[in-house]
């Protein structure tokens, strides 16, 4: 294992413990709205810190992009943090969320980690070395037909007008597709889709701390991840990420039904 994957393990599960004390109390810790249907909670800010400072404690040098925190530094290697992704699910007891850290470097997405502390979970990736489960290869599944494939994708619920774009690939997909879910974690649907317990998934209008780790697992797993309009998905937050049989005909119904 890469040293900056080993200092993104380390910085997960460190992260992961601060959330299990909230969440096997019942608590979140202090609540604040960011906007509409958007919440930040004392266990995000402190499993965030405890990870800058896991990096800084290694690597002072290097740059921080992260959810709650913003932007810092200045340098060619960027972490990318999301201390909860699937914030809703921990704000009300659904075991479904996790810690997502991507390191960057020269705006390449080269290591990955996303941990899921209640089901005692790792999921981690280097850039041409593979995908792992709990030191296990991973790849994504071998479904090549839409209409034999579960999907996953979330509602983007902040905004009316999102709502308006979002749904009516969705009632597309819904009918095309073998099966559809909505987990409310873009990270762990993407390590389920890097590890063939789900054969894709999409989403639109996502941050690039949702999706970053996630992105490398499903590519080091031998899946394809894009932009279904041909933009850069990581900034764009426009993800279709499956299998390379299933890719460019789920890609084409998104981008054909999208509003």
């Amino acid at each position: 294992m890469h040293p900056l994957t080993r200092i993104a393990v380390s910085a997960a599960r460190r992260a992961g413990d601060v959330i299990l004390q909230y969440y096997r109390r019942g608590e979140t810790g202090e609540i604040r709205q960011k906007s509409e249907n958007d919440y930040v909670t004392a266990a995000d800010q402190q499993a965030e810190q405890v990870i800058i400072e896991t990096i800084h404690r290694a690597h002072p040098e290097h740059a921080i992009r992260a959810e709650e925190s913003g932007a810092s530094g200045s340098s060619r290697t960027v972490w990318i943090i999301d201390p909860i992704d699937g914030t809703a699910n921990f704000m009300h007891g659904l075991p479904h969320f996790c810690v997502s850290i991507a390191c960057q470097h020269d705006g390449v997405l080269e290591h990955a980690v996303v941990y899921d502390p209640v089901k005692d979970e790792l999921f981690t990736a280097e850039r041409g070395a593979g995908a792992m489960l709990d030191g296990r290869r991973i790849r994504v599944s071998g479904v090549k037909r839409l209409h034999k494939a579960m999907l996953a994708t979330g509602f983007a619920y902040r905004k009316q007008q999102d709502i308006d774009t979002h749904m009516p690939a969705f009632l597309g997909l819904l009918r095309a597709a073998g099966d559809m879910r909505r987990g409310g974690s873009a990270a762990l649907d993407l390590a389920y889709v890097a590890a063939g317990r789900l054969d894709g998934y999409w989403e639109l209008g996502l941050a690039p701390w949702d999706v970053a780790a996630g992105m490398l697992l499903v590519r080091a797993a031998g899946g394809i991840v894009s932009d279904p309009f041909g933009d850069d998905a990581l900034e764009s937050g426009n993800i279709v990420a499956t299998t390379p049989k299933l890719h460019p005909q789920l890609a084409a119904q998104i981008s054909s039904n999208a509003a």
